[in-house]
């Protein structure tokens, strides 16, 4: 388990920072991706109250592997002044909690458009971030999310090669490529591996796009960590982001009598169910 850190979306579980680490330390998990926490996101709390959040942190031990923010979350046609501040904020907010990495979007295309029109847009408004984090010490790292520019992999190339920046890099999450319609592995996988340095573990039916624990839908994610194992020599993290709704055909997806039989309905049932899958999945390959 070397080769990889746990971590993941603890607001998954609940908002309040104390339920998160009381359940993350029953998975044994040291490490947050934060994004939402106490009552509202990160990003949206003042200076005092981050101060407030790394101590509670620091109290217990916990680190924080990502800043989980909605950078690149707006539509490419919003004004962009303010966003940029609040990127920068999210700059000194990462600094606060010793994070390395703040994960972000390349904007919402307007509908039934084709995303390449904002290209250039796009391009642009990612350099004024590439601007803003320069000597920072930090990694921006895109996301590959659904009806945004970067949606598909060879937008995200697009992006990550004209970019050609040493400190900008992937957040690979298989189940959001599921649910663009693009095969995750080989194709989506290998045409992005020398941007990838972070995964979110979510997986994904291609069928209807329902989220579901990994190894049960079509994410091929025992295939990526398989390669991600064989492949790294440093330790990358696995960042849990269970997104479990209501999924009545989980029973029949089941690969063996260990698994799950029924979809729980607690922010802190369905963590551990994410949690129990994943464990799985890495004692397949590892052993």
């Amino acid at each position: 388990m070397d080769k990889f850190i746990l971590s993941g979306f603890a607001d998954e579980i609940d908002m309040d920072l104390n339920i998160q680490m009381d359940v993350m330390d029953k998975c044994n998990i040291k490490h947050i991706e934060m994004r939402g926490v106490d009552g509202k996101g990160l990003v949206e709390h003042d200076k005092e109250k981050v101060n407030e959040i790394k101590k509670k942190l620091d109290d217990r031990n916990f680190r924080i592997s990502a800043i989980g923010s909605p950078i690149g979350k707006i539509d490419i046609t919003d004004p962009f002044e303010e966003h940029l501040d609040l990127f920068k904020y999210t700059i000194d907010i990462a600094h606060t909690l010793d994070a390395k990495y703040i994960r972000m979007f390349s904007f919402f295309i307007p509908k039934g458009q084709d995303p390449y029109i904002y290209r250039d847009e796009v391009i642009n408004r990612w350099e004024m971030f590439v601007d803003a984090a320069k000597d920072s010490g930090l990694v921006l790292l895109h996301e590959n999310e659904k009806d945004i520019y970067g949606d598909t992999p060879e937008r995200c190339l697009d992006l990550l090669k004209t970019l050609d920046c040493p400190y900008v890099r992937a957040t690979f999450d298989p189940a959001n490529f599921v649910q663009c319609g693009v095969e995750v592995y080989p194709y989506a996988f290998n045409m992005l591996r020398p941007y990838i340095e972070y995964m979110h573990i979510k997986d994904a039916l291609s069928i209807d796009g329902s989220v579901v624990p990994a190894g049960y839908g079509d994410g091929n994610i025992d295939k990526i960590i398989g390669e991600l194992y064989k492949e790294n020599d440093n330790p990358m993290y696995l960042s849990l982001e269970p997104h479990l709704g209501n999924f009545a055909g989980l029973a029949a997806l089941e690969k063996d009598n260990n698994r799950i039989e029924n979809l729980p309905s607690s922010g802190e049932e369905k963590f551990i169910t994410a949690f129990n899958a994943l464990k799985n999945l890495l004692s397949e390959i590892i052993d």
